[in-house]
């Protein structure tokens, strides 16, 4: 045999060799995926039931109400009658303003009318003798039309001196400045012997009533429209009261829950420009003055309830690129299947869905990372330390 006979088989026998080599490689790498385990995942049963919304919403405390306490006459201060920083009722005396003046001008008015009285008794007098002449015509016609307008100048004089008594008596009134509402009052703002003067503008102190107090809140505009839609439609079962809707406070400074269980008392009927927010306000009783105006705080505002609706833990919900949610579900042959959802809102830990699972439905919740649509799983129910596998 020649040498280039000799190459020629060596090199044939070296291609048989290495295409067996091949094809036995790829026979055993087929093999092994065929027999690759199943991926280990935790799941958790859902099954519909009736679901309360509840909002949470931030807040801010609001005073109930509040006023400045201004003089409305002039003059000097003489008694400061409170505590700064304690609790007044509405009619209690504040301070004291000097009457001397304003008891004169009650004395001067007193006279006037006594003045008036007189020439209103002497005008009558005249236009009743008057009235008796005129018959037998011993006076004129133009003497009597004049006693008769005397007479109505008379009175009206009277009238003017009984206003300027009543002037005289509320100035007088005035000089003892009174608690307009109930509540705590601030610091003073003078002291005795300082001159205030009507209507000024600083405030002499400030009353704030604590008890009751409001709570506003802002909620999104387009969800409270949502949700008034779905009360409309039936889709979502209103749960207010005959005296209103019930709400619920978390003190942001502590995170504790507050005591009292407020009520919902108006939302405004137009939406900030700027934010695309609307105010919701809610009263609340704060006897212990526990709530000062200004806090933040975290309302639950109850706005009804979803039949039929399913909660899914958020770690089980993903996200495509244009925003969509959907879950891994595992089918009856222990498979993934992906499962698109449509969701209410978030409650605690979990979302409300509304469509796209079924009673009994099996979602995935850890080991989101290791499957995918199709592939084969072994399934754990998601108890905790108490997991156990599950047959399907």
């Amino acid at each position: 045999m020649s040498v280039r006979s000799c190459l020629k088989a060596a090199c044939l026998a070296a291609m048989v060799i290495s295409v067996a080599a091949c094809d036995e490689q790829k026979g055993g790498g087929d093999a092994a995926a065929q027999q690759a385990p199943a991926t280990q995942v935790n799941f958790v049963e859902v099954q519909p039931q009736t679901i309360d919304l509840v909002a949470e919403l931030p807040g801010r405390t609001v005073a109930s109400r509040k006023a400045d306490v201004r003089p409305q006459v002039d003059g000097i201060i003489k008694e400061r009658n409170f505590t700064e920083g304690a609790t007044v009722k509405a009619g209690q005396q504040l301070y004291q303003i000097d009457q001397s003046v304003y008891l004169a001008n009650l004395d001067a008015a007193k006279a006037e009318l006594a003045r008036a009285q007189a020439t209103l008794d002497q005008a009558t007098k005249t236009r009743a003798r008057y009235d008796k002449l005129i018959k037998t015509q011993a006076v004129s016609e133009q003497a009597r039309d004049d006693a008769v307008a005397a007479e109505a100048q008379g009175k009206a004089s009277v009238a003017s001196a009984r206003a300027q008594i009543d002037q005289a008596r509320i100035n007088l009134e005035y000089t003892t400045v009174t608690a307009p509402i109930p509540g705590k009052i601030g610091a003073s703002t003078v002291t005795e012997g300082a001159l205030v003067t009507a209507n000024q503008e600083m405030a002499l102190a400030t009353i704030t009533q604590l008890d009751p107090i409001y709570v506003d809140v802002t909620q999104a505009g387009g969800r409270l429209m949502r949700i008034n839609q779905g009360i409309a439609s039936g889709r979502i079962k209103s749960t207010a009261g005959d005296d209103g809707v019930d709400v619920r406070l978390v003190l942001d400074s502590t995170g504790d829950k507050y005591a009292h269980v407020g009520k919902l008392q108006f939302s405004d009927v137009t939406v900030n420009e700027t934010t695309g927010t609307v105010r919701l306000r809610a009263v609340f009783d704060n006897p212990e003055q526990i709530l000062l105006p200004g806090m933040f705080v975290r309302a639950f505002v109850g706005q009804g309830e979803l039949e039929d609706a399913y909660l899914v833990p958020q770690r089980a919900v993903m996200r495509r690129p244009d925003g969509s949610a959907y879950v891994f579900t595992i089918k009856s042959d222990n498979t993934v299947e992906a499962r698109a959802l449509t969701i209410e809102q978030s409650k605690g830990d979990d979302w409300v869905v509304t469509k796209g699972l079924n009673p009994g439905d099996h979602i995935i919740v850890d080991g989101l990372q290791r499957v995918g649509p199709g592939a084969p799983v072994t399934p754990v129910a998601a108890k905790g330390d108490d997991a156990q596998p599950a047959s399907r």
